[in-house]
């Protein structure tokens, strides 16, 4: 029996042959783009950060490589699906509760109550020392020592919550274009109503509410790009996307008012096709369709910002930057600015951030610099726990937490290079427009922003709001009410990992946190690992960890490990 010849074109090219052709060899892949492939493939960080741990018991070093734990797929498609699962199972715990997810505070110790009485101890004899006339600097950092072992001492926040600056406020009755809304008694409760059937079977329904921004002009059906760019008001929805997460904080304070008790929910903000901002929201109980609403035909949100419809200031014509000299140091400033921005023309002073806001209070006839409001389409549905639509919801919810606000939604659509053109007009749009009171842009109106200094250009804010990827809108992607599921998504991680560990029979030995001391590595150090090692090392204990759980998996069921060689581990990117 003889051998069958292989023809050299049946061969796969040697990438190390430099007599190849130039073109065979641009065409082979590069050996550490397959490994980035092959890490991705096993699920294991691309842009691991490398740490040194010490052990102090032993004196030994080690390297760790911590995952990134970016939420962007773009950056780490690893990271960013383990932080998807994470929010659906925070999604899941919490929509259909049949119990209050409160946790009552611990009984206070007897070092706490100690700790207090000597903090009153101590406050007592510093204002006796004020009213003196005497020097209060070094009681006062006793104070901050004791607040500091208040808090050490397992006590949070403040005791003296009074210290905080007051809140500036503006009259809180409702504008006369915007409908009442109805108000039931508050119950101390976050749970919705139950129904019981006739075969005596009880439900917990739940809400599904999809809520829009209004139009700011006729779109092209299918491609979400305007008919007419030169009519589209680019202006109000840069506004309208700024300011997107103040509106929905008002939609929860009514709908919490209308409902009568806790409302709790789980919110996801995600681009429609025009790349405007939109809100989809589980929440816990049920509320009539109509009620629902109502209560987002009647939410507003008015910004009182000082106008920024007038541009005083352009092109050359930029106020310019004197340096504070009559201050002696930083601690003086009574608004933590070290200089002033003044008129080029006139060398006047731009009015600050607090005294713009005075001139706005004290103009009885003033308007708000904009008001937000949803639009008309809004879509209530109604989930009953359990069901396949509530699967297929949560699916709903998280599915574009890994795509940034920015991404076109359909690269293959025949519209994709007029979606560019019309993100490009929304950025530019974006680009003068006040982001915050601390953006640059507010130098352009003629108004120092909050806590100015040297430097500030308009247009040239480094703020979240104006970067392509968040077209405007700088909230998070992710809104959850603090008695959803009344854990963090560390502890949700850490419960995903004790249900793992208890599956597969192993013990949860909890580790001194005084043994070890971490230390990062500087990108600079000549001792830090090469990238391609620490992916080959990361595939390489994903690998063991994998044979290691098939093989506990295996001894649970009482099966041969054969049978499940080829069964994805379903713990394995959680025990990661």
């Amino acid at each position: 029996m003889t051998d069958t010849p292989v023809h050299p074109s049946d061969a796969s090219p040697n990438g190390s042959d430099r007599t190849l052709p130039r073109l065979v060899r641009d065409t082979m892949p590069l050996a550490l783009d397959v490994a980035v492939e092959v890490a991705k493939l096993n699920g294991v960080c691309i842009r691991p950060i490398e740490l040194r741990r010490l052990d102090t018991h032993t004196g030994k070093t080690e390297p760790f490589d911590i995952p990134c734990g970016t939420t962007q797929e773009a950056k780490c498609p690893p990271c960013a699906k383990r932080n998807q699962q994470l929010r659906r199972a925070q999604c899941r715990e919490g929509w259909h509760l049949d119990h209050e997810p409160v946790a009552e505070p611990h009984p206070s110790t007897e070092d706490q109550r100690w700790l207090i009485e000597f903090r009153a101890d101590v406050q007592a004899k510093r204002e006796e020392a004020e009213r003196a006339g005497e020097e209060v600097a070094d009681w006062d950092e006793a104070i901050v020592g004791i607040d500091a072992e208040i808090n050490a001492a397992g006590m949070r926040g403040n005791v003296l919550r009074g210290r905080a600056a007051p809140k500036r406020s503006r009259s809180t009755r409702r504008r006369q274009d915007a409908p009442d809304l109805p108000k039931r008694a508050k119950q101390d409760t976050t749970l919705g109503r139950t129904f019981v059937a006739t075969d005596g079977r009880v439900y917990r329904p739940s809400l599904f509410v999809t809520l829009t921004l209004p139009s700011y002009g006729k779109i092209r059906s299918g491609h979400g790009v305007p008919v007419d760019p030169a009519t589209y008001d680019y202006a109000r929805a840069a506004r309208d996307a700024l300011h997107f997460s103040k509106l929905v904080d008002r939609f929860v304070q009514n709908l919490r008012r209308v409902a009568g008790y806790d409302v709790q929910y789980f919110a996801t903000v995600e681009p429609q096709k025009r790349l405007a901002p939109h809100l989809h929201m589980a929440i816990r109980g049920t509320l009539p369709r109509a009620e629902i609403k109502a209560i987002a035909a009647a939410t507003y949100h008015q910004v009182w910002w000082p106008q920024a419809d007038e541009v005083r200031f352009e092109g050359d014509h930029l106020p310019v930057w004197s340096q504070r000299v009559d201050l002696p140091d930083e601690a003086s400033y009574p608004d933590g600015q070290s200089g002033d921005y003044l008129d080029p023309a006139t060398g006047e002073l731009l009015p600050t951030w607090d005294e713009a806001l005075d001139r706005l209070d004290a103009d009885d006839e003033a308007e708000p610099l904009h008001v937000l409001r949803f639009g008309a389409q809004v879509d209530v549905q109604g989930i009953v726990a359990g069901s396949p639509d509530a699967h297929k919801r949560i699916g709903y919810l998280t599915k574009y937490l890994t795509k940034s606000l920015g991404d076109p939604l359909d690269l293959n659509d025949v519209g994709n290079h007029a979606r560019h053109d019309h993100a490009a007009r929304m950025v530019e749009a974006l680009r003068y427009e006040p982001c915050s009171p601390t953006c640059a842009n507010w130098l352009r109106y003629g108004v120092q922003p909050k806590g100015a200094k040297a430097g500030m250009l308009p247009g040239r804010c480094k703020g979240k709001a104006h970067k392509a990827e968040h077209l405007g809108y700088a909230g998070r992607r992710v809104l959850v009410s603090r008695k959803w599921s009344n854990k963090t998504l560390r502890e949700h991680k850490q419960d995903r990992r004790a249900w793992v560990l208890d599956m597969l029979g192993l013990p949860d030995k909890a580790t001194d946190p005084h043994r070890y001391l971490w230390r990062p590595i500087s990108t600079k150090d000549p001792t830090r690992t090469p990238l391609p090692l620490r992916l080959m090392r990361g595939v390489a204990k994903r690998h063991r960890t994998r044979a290691r759980l098939l093989e506990l998996q295996a001894r649970a069921e009482g099966r041969p490990i054969e049978e499940l060689s080829a069964t994805p581990a379903p713990a394995l990117e959680v025990a990661a």
